[in-house]
């Protein structure tokens, strides 16, 4: 892999990390469009530590007001007048213990099986629909800081159907935070917060064989340059998307899926 193709790898997973398109989705595709090699998993998790910095700087502050919720570290914070977060880390535990299980659970079907064409497709098209659905018809009151225990196991629970390319980790938790009746802006940001240790988890699984990120011919330069440019991107598109969710829906996200899988099966097959 040169450093140009590298680099685009890592604008399209900085991109789709945080719209609700699926990067695992546009990752697996990616090899297939330029007839190449594909890097694999763990090259992948590896573009992934660039989308999880720009998800620990990008929410730098709630990061920080969540540590403040920690033993001992919030009566130094509130002796000091440093703002404690609502969300506290039993909350972000919660809504990352089931991912990590079922990661750990189905990691070999993840790099497989589930990889095929007609399930990305059908992935794409179902993840699509029902999250426009669900942000049509759901309630649309409640901030983050009203989360509980439950909202974050429920979240938790739908970072698990990420698994699968094509349902999207932003995507399956965004629509579960619209089901709980959280606005579009705060589902995102708690999709986003709760993505971050899975995210850490994941690299340290799959980094643990070093050797492993660079047996499809990756070198240590343009991995990091792909990192780089994932680190970019989804920066761009975390505040991006954040501004576009207080007048717009997701539509438009719908609709590109839908697209997308007829590509998809078209272009493929199965």
């Amino acid at each position: 892999m040169g450093w140009l193709e590298a680099v685009l790898y890592g604008l399209v997973q900085g991109l789709t990390e945080y719209l609700p398109v699926s990067s695992t989705a546009h990752l697996a595709l990616l090899p297939k469009f330029f007839q190449t090699r594909d890097p694999g998993l763990a090259f992948d998790v590896f573009l992934h530590l660039g989308t999880l910095l720009a998800t620990l700087v990008y929410f730098w502050r709630e990061w920080f007001a969540v540590l403040g919720t920690l033993p001992y570290a919030g009566r130094y914070f509130k002796s000091q007048g440093v703002a404690v977060s609502s969300i506290s880390w039993k909350l972000v535990v919660a809504g990352t213990v089931p991912a990590l299980v079922a990661g750990a659970a189905l990691n070999d079907l993840a790099e497989t099986s589930f990889r095929g064409n007609l399930v990305i497709a059908a992935a794409l098209i179902a993840g699509g629909v029902l999250l426009y659905l669900c942000d049509l018809l759901a309630r649309r009151e409640r901030e983050a800081g009203a989360a509980g225990l439950g909202d974050a196991i429920w979240l938790g629970v739908a970072q698990c159907f990420a698994l699968v390319p094509g349902v999207s980790r932003s995507g399956a938790t965004i629509t579960c935070g619209r089901i709980l009746g959280f606005t579009r802006t705060d589902a995102a940001k708690l999709s986003f917060l709760l993505s971050a240790p899975v995210t850490a988890a994941a690299a340290v699984y799959e980094l643990r064989h070093w050797d492993r990120v660079f047996s499809a011919g990756v070198e240590l330069g343009p991995a990091l340059a792909g990192a780089s440019a994932a680190f970019v991107a989804g920066m761009l598109a975390i505040g991006g998307l954040l501004k576009l969710l207080k007048k717009h829906g997701y539509l438009g996200f719908a609709v590109y899926r839908i697209l997308l899988a007829l590509v998809i099966v078209g272009a493929f097959g199965r």
